[in-house]
């Protein structure tokens, strides 16, 4: 397993550019520990628990928005988006009545979440493609870096399962693994011949296979900052790899280059009354992202774009429209159950200041693809939460098992052997710290606190709502200044809160703290800042909680069945926005656990 690389091009430099990489190695044992196939809890036999180890024996998440309050659906609807939180960058296939979508996990482990439906509508996580650490490096990687936009198509031909990705870490670049049935794991990754982003393969009815992806100009071609291009290969299946000296440009910057196009990217090709159409997002993903179409005879082009571009957008109305949907794009297509076209894509909903805290989510649309030309029906309009269901399809997103829609509460009681795909580690697997005891979930602390490159011993949940509340009960007694416990709010390693009790003295001290990254470049500057803090009595568990209003963020603590307590006042959710604070996740809310604080009340 390789431990260092980094990719190297723009993206990745500009990445690099951002953020502080760490060069220091964790122990290869924390590798070791993870499972593959179907994830479980470490168990506790045979181990010592720890009082330095916290013991959380619920968590409770619930969402509060006020737009699924004012618009309650009816019998005949559902909500959009479909992935609520931070599961961007969606790609889609089908096989027979199987629908497969998957989205960026950048560098949260397991990488790549993937979903399972029928229906469109109705979603089941079925885990994560890239499970195993053997698959996937990402140990001293800035959360936005790691994995992004991955393409999956299936190949009738082989009748095999093909998810390709670009990694910024380990050295892996891009890469592709596959499988006969994404319920039983997939294969070890094979490093790609190329260089670029955002790559998919395209399987023509002749069997030959071809992979379309974003890449720089040729060299000195450069024309403006954000001139890119889109390449395709030809694909060897034997060998799983694109053949050399194959490749194609057959979009230079995008629609019109004379407009300095930026960020020409996520191309995907589709097949229609013998003609190959190639779909791409445009302009960046933020305010101007967009989705474009292209046409040619041959899979290798010229192709020409549609007069009728973009044919899904957000960025022509009011920013200060209510209900806002934005950022629009990076979208792909699949024949719904209805044998009508429906295209899946990311958008944000952003709180009432304008900040992405939830992060860029995964909506659906019908497309209307009647004339020559596919368009998403009312993606040139503002977007509404509610959509039709297709005809025969019931909605029961609000049913265990399923993922769930709108307003919903998680109670996780730490009881089943199974832990539920939405909880997540950073950097590594979550079972080289979790284990499950007598009172609940016992997470064993690295020496490694939140703002370092590093695997963190932090259980992760995405936030799907501007408006929510999460909380936790635990039982804890930290040994030193040194040991921390609790919950953390986290955009990345330089943007958080964290929550939680550390000892000072012969006290144990609950304590708010506040990191930010001040500057850019050279002069960025990370500084952390104890908000506040109070002695508290642990004889019994603790319970701390977050809770959420837009970008008002209140943090409270209970003891002895008392009423929560607020620590800190309300607190600003900026540092939490992606637009704030930059990089491409939404917010984690994690169960917390360090034995190298740096966090002490003044």
């Amino acid at each position: 397993m390789k431990l260092f690389g980094v990719l190297i091009n723009d993206k990745s430099n500009n990445l690099n550019k951002a953020m502080r990489r760490s060069t220091t190695l964790i122990p290869v044992l924390i590798s070791i520990l993870c499972v593959a196939g179907f994830i479980t809890f470490g168990q506790s036999k045979g181990k010592t628990t720890k009082k330095s180890a916290p013991v959380f024996s619920q968590a409770v998440y619930k969402g509060d928005d006020q737009i699924y309050k004012d618009n309650p659906l009816g019998p005949d609807e559902f909500y959009n988006p479909i992935l609520q939180g931070c599961y961007p960058d969606p790609a889609i296939t089908r096989k027979g009545d199987d629908y497969y979508l998957v989205c960026s996990s950048f560098a949260m482990f397991p990488g790549v979440p993937i979903f399972h439906s029928n229906d469109l509508v109705n979603w089941k996580q079925i885990g994560h493609v890239l499970d195993r650490t053997s698959q996937l490096d990402v140990h001293d990687t800035g959360i936005s870096a790691g994995v992004y936009a991955p393409g999956i198509t299936y190949n009738p031909h082989n009748d095999t399962f093909y998810m390709i990705t670009t990694a910024f870490a380990g050295g892996s670049g891009n890469i592709i693994v596959k499988t006969k049935d994404p319920l039983k794991g997939w294969s070890e990754p094979v490093k790609q011949n190329f260089n670029g982003i955002d790559p998919c393969i395209f399987f023509d009815d002749d069997g030959k296979a071809y992979v379309v992806h974003n890449d720089a100009p040729d060299k000195g071609k450069e024309l403006y900052n954000g001139h890119r291009v889109i390449k395709i290969w030809e694909y060897d299946l034997e060998k799983d790899n694109v053949i050399p000296g194959t490749d194609v440009i057959i979009v230079d910057g995008g629609v019109d280059i004379t407009k300095k196009p930026i960020w020409i990217e996520a191309p995907h090709i589709y097949k229609k009354n013998n003609r190959y159409y190639l779909m791409c997002a445009e302009g960046g993903t933020g305010g101007n992202h967009s989705e474009v179409i292209f046409v040619s005879n041959i899979p290798k082009g010229p192709y020409t774009p549609a007069p009728g571009n973009p044919i899904l957008t957000q960025r022509y109305f009011p920013k200060d429209r209510k209900n806002k949907v934005d950022w629009a794009g990076h979208a792909d297509l699949v024949v719904g159950p209805d044998n009508k076209y429906y295209g899946v894509f990311l958008a944000i909903r952003p709180n009432e200041k304008d900040r992405v805290n939830a992060g860029r989510e995964t909506f659906i649309l019908p497309v209307d693809w009647s004339g020559e030309f596919p368009v998403f029906e009312n993606g040139l309009v503002p977007m509404t939460p509610k959509l039709k269901l297709p005809q025969g399809v019931q909605n029961r997103t609000s049913e265990s098992g399923f993922f769930p829609n709108g307003n919903f509460t998680i109670t996780e009681n730490f009881t089943s052997d199974k832990l539920d795909y939405r909880w997540i580690g950073l950097r590594g697997p979550r079972e080289a710290f979790i284990a499950k005891v007598k009172g609940g979930l016992q997470i064993n602390p690295f020496a490694t606190n939140i703002k370092e490159l590093k695997p963190t011993s932090t259980l992760f949940h995405r936030q799907q709502h501007n408006a929510f509340s999460f909380e936790t009960s635990m039982t804890y007694t930290p040994n030193s200044e040194k040991d921390l416990a609790g919950i953390v709010c986290l955009q990345n390693e330089g943007s958080n809160y964290v929550f939680g009790v550390t000892r000072v003295g012969k006290d144990n001290v609950l304590l708010l703290e506040r990191t930010e990254t001040i500057g850019r470049g050279r002069e960025r500057e990370i500084k952390s800042t104890v908000l506040a803090s109070t002695k508290v009595d642990l004889i019994k568990p603790i319970r701390l909680q977050v809770k959420v209003n837009g970008d008002e963020y209140q943090f409270a603590y209970a003891v002895e069945g008392a009423e929560f307590v607020n620590l800190g006042g309300v607190v600003s959710g900026d540092i939490l926005s992606t637009n704030v604070a930059g990089g491409f996740t939404g917010t984690l809310l994690g169960l917390y656990a360090t034995s190298a604080n740096d966090a002490l009340p003044k």
